[in-house]
């Protein structure tokens, strides 16, 4: 003859409210004296409660999520009245009592903590019943809400179907690889959420103008090193008011071929000489390693109808301003007829970008990687600066420079930057 039995939560210490995580057989399963039939997860630690008798499980009173504390009746089993049904009440087994009315049973789901409403309502609801289900233990389940991760995603591989912080890390690295379909995935593993789609004609009068070639290629390659390369842009200026005499004077000499010097080949040259001085500036990263270029060559950015392109001049530490200025007008020209050949554009171990033809107080210039390092200047402005005695009107160029602060820390690149600085205040400086 059977009869029914409650079981009730053991004495499982001074923890109160502890969430059931898992229920380990179904309703009709039979079970055996110590078979685990529910999961609990503390704070500290996952606690299985076994069966105190064999029987056959015919209710269950909790549900995935229910907060229990001790003595709360959590199953209803069937036993055979001529078999020993019940175990000693101890801290690891369970008493058998009478059913408790339903109502009590629902009484004893106490509300979500604040907190905890808040990170479930993020997540849509079945997703948050079967991560509950899930089998791991509170501080592989603490790892993947740092993570983000939904543990009913995750495949077990522990004994008895339990997660492992493996398994979450490896769930991690596999939608690195291939991110959710909604969402973009950079070249350094960050998948970011995809942006909106917005019919813009709804608002009013559009006109859809599809980006040059030019302008895709080099707005990837800006994305990529903004994101991948860790920026940092020291900022200067210098005093070029006896350059800017210096450059009108020679500019006014008649010359064949009638070359003019720009302030660009000045910032070309200077870049040149302090790449010198300072080498780790003119380098690359491979990995842990570290690339030191023997060679010189400084690239500059041109403003083309079909976007920015930016060609290479070679070894511009051993030629002069003249010949500088002279290639830069030819590859500006190349440039904006759409003729630079590939070759005019590879090699660069230093950039220099001027917006000082157009205007601005400074900006910060994107590094273009493989370089570590990019030069860059606003509009000149005369300015009233103090000589020790008295204001006098100086013209001044702020200068910027852009650093991977991977491979060059901030005094190195303030030491760079001064001493182009100090160049272009007194270029006699060059040939020292």
């Amino acid at each position: 003859m059977s009869a029914r039995k409650t079981i009730e939560l053991p004495d499982i210490g001074d923890y109160k409210d502890v969430p059931v995580v898992e229920i380990l057989v179904a309703v009709g399963d039979s079970v055996g004296v110590d078979q685990p039939i529910i999961t609990l997860e503390s704070d500290k630690a996952t606690l299985e409660v076994p069966s105190p008798s064999a029987g056959r499980i015919v209710e269950f009173l909790v549900d995935i999520g229910s907060k229990v504390s001790t003595g709360m009746a959590v199953a209803i089993v069937e036993v055979d009245e001529a078999a020993v049904t019940c175990a000693p009440s101890a801290p690891i087994g369970e008493s058998l009592s009478e059913p408790v009315p339903a109502r009590e049973t629902a009484a004893a789901t106490s509300p979500q903590e604040p907190a905890e409403a808040m990170i479930s309502a993020a997540q849509p609801l079945e997703g948050r019943e079967e991560s509950r289900t899930a089998h791991a233990t509170p501080s592989v389940r603490t790892y993947a809400r740092e993570l983000g991760v939904d543990l009913s995603r995750v495949s077990a591989s522990g004994p008895k179907g339990r997660i492992l912080r493996e398994d979450v890390q490896g769930f991690v690295k596999s939608r690195l690889s291939a991110p959710d379909n909604g969402s973009t995935q950079t070249s350094s593993g960050l998948s970011l959420a995809a942006m909106p789609a917005i019919d813009f004609s709804k608002y009013g009068e559009i006109e859809r103008e599809p980006l040059s070639r030019i302008q895709q290629i080099s707005g990837a390659n800006l994305h990529r090193n903004w994101l991948t390369i860790p920026h940092v842009t020291n900022f200067d200026n210098a005093d070029v008011t006896d350059l800017e005499a210096f450059r009108l004077a020679i500019n006014a000499e008649r010359r064949n071929p009638p070359v003019k010097l720009t302030m660009v080949a000045f910032l070309i040259k200077a870049s040149a000489l302090a790449l010198a001085a300072f080498p780790r500036f003119n380098s690359s990263l491979d990995g842990v390693n570290l690339i030191k270029k023997k060679y010189v060559h400084v690239g500059f950015a041109v403003d083309t109808p079909k976007g920015l392109m930016v060609p290479v001049i070679r070894d511009c530490d051993r030629k002069g301003l003249i010949q500088i200025a002279d290639e830069m007008a030819s590859l500006s020209e190349k440039a904006r007829q759409g003729k630079l050949a590939p070759s005019d554009m590879e090699g660069g171990s230093f950039s220099v970008s001027s917006l000082g033809g157009i205007g601005g107080a400074g900006f910060t210039p994107i590094i273009n990687a493989p370089e570590v390092a990019i030069l860059g200047a606003a509009r000149s402005q005369t300015q009233a600066v103090w000589n020790g005695s008295t204001f006098e009107p100086r013209l001044v160029t702020p200068i910027s420079l852009s650093w991977d602060h991977r491979v060059v820390d901030g005094v190195a690149a303030a030491r760079f930057l001064g001493h182009v600085a100090g160049l272009l205040v007194d270029f006699r400086r060059a040939l020292l």
